[in-house]
Order: structure tokens, then C-alpha cells, then sequence
């Protein structure tokens, strides 16, 4: 695939049944006017689109030789205005890591910060919305595990993303 202008954002793929879980909290409870994005779980918000052969080639080697992830969804956290799902997750955080001194020169002051994994099911409503569904859903939340099943790798193009390639872990784990 060519090079790009739109800055690319890298998730970690969830399994299916995590997926539809925080999918199905993310149609009832974010405002449907922004919601254009599944749910998602971002390791890096702006990879730069010009290096996209480079990215992808990186990431097609490096991914065959994960495992997959285990999460641990150990919570929830206020955003201010939204909701998420924290999640604990050593291996995530060892291959973030890896993931920025391979790409370091190329971040952004956000993408070399340390990650707080998190799946956001509520966001751009106001300080009130966000404190009743962080209560209600805390009320009943019990602690799961989830798995990352791969990366995926998106364009930023203004609006929905778009899916370039996903890249499973394990084919040579």
C-alpha cells in the first residue's frame, strides 16, 4: 500500500465476546451524533502516514510472534465527560513500550507518554451524564478478563476511521 497524508492510530484487537460487550455500552451511552467508532482500545493515536510501509512491515513480523494478550478489565474510570473500562494488562504495556522505542523518533508528545489501557464507552456528554453512568455501571461491574487478539491499523481521515489492515498475533508464537 502507498504512503498516505492521514495520520494513522494503532488499537489492540479484542476478542469477540469483550468486543461485543463494550460495543453494546457504547451504543446505549454515547451520543449517537459522534459515535462513529466501534469500541476500541488505542496504543497510538498519530503514527505518522508517510511511513505506512514501513509500519506495516514492522507490524506484520512483530505480530506473527505474539502471543495473544490478556487484559484484565479491572475497573472503570470518570474521563470528566464519559466513561471507561480500565484494563491491566503487563504484556500490553511491555509491547506499547516496545512498540515506542522502535517508533520514537516518529511520536508525538501523546503517543510517548505511558498508556493507560482503557475502552471509552461514554464520551462528550456532560459532567453529570458521565457521574450517573460511572455509578450505575459500578454498581454492578465484576471483574473479566478479556484477550488482544492482534493490532490493528487505521486511518485518521477527520471523522470515522478507516481499517487498513488488522495483524493477528500467534502465527508463530
Amino acid at each position: 500500500m502507498p504512503p498516505i497524508d492521514a495520520p494513522l492510530i494503532l488499537t489492540l484487537q479484542l476478542d469477540a465476546e469483550a468486543q461485543a460487550f463494550f460495543d453494546a455500552l457504547r451504543q446505549q451511552h454515547f451520543p449517537p451524533e459522534r459515535n462513529f467508532l466501534a469500541a476500541h482500545l488505542t496504543l497510538f493515536h498519530h503514527l505518522p502516514g508517510p511511513e505506512l510501509d514501513n509500519i506495516e512491515a514492522y507490524l506484520a513480523v512483530r505480530c506473527r510472534a505474539q502471543a495473544p494478550i490478556e487484559l484484565h478489565v479491572s475497573g472503570l474510570q470518570s474521563l470528566g465527560r464519559g466513561v471507561a473500562y480500565s484494563l491491566f494488562s503487563p504484556a500490553t504495556e511491555a509491547l506499547h513500550h516496545e512498540l515506542q522505542t522502535h517508533w520514537q523518533t516518529h511520536l508525538t508528545p501523546q503517543d510517548q507518554q505511558r498508556r493507560r489501557p482503557h475502552v471509552t464507552v461514554q464520551n462528550k456528554v456532560t459532567p453529570d451524564e458521565a457521574r450517573h453512568l460511572l455509578a450505575e455501571l459500578t454498581a454492578t461491574f465484576r471483574p473479566f478478563v478479556a484477550t488482544g487478539t492482534g493490532l490493528q491499523l487505521w486511518a485518521y481521515r477527520g471523522g470515522p476511521w478507516e481499517l487498513l489492515r488488522t495483524f493477528p498475533f500467534g502465527e508463530n508464537a
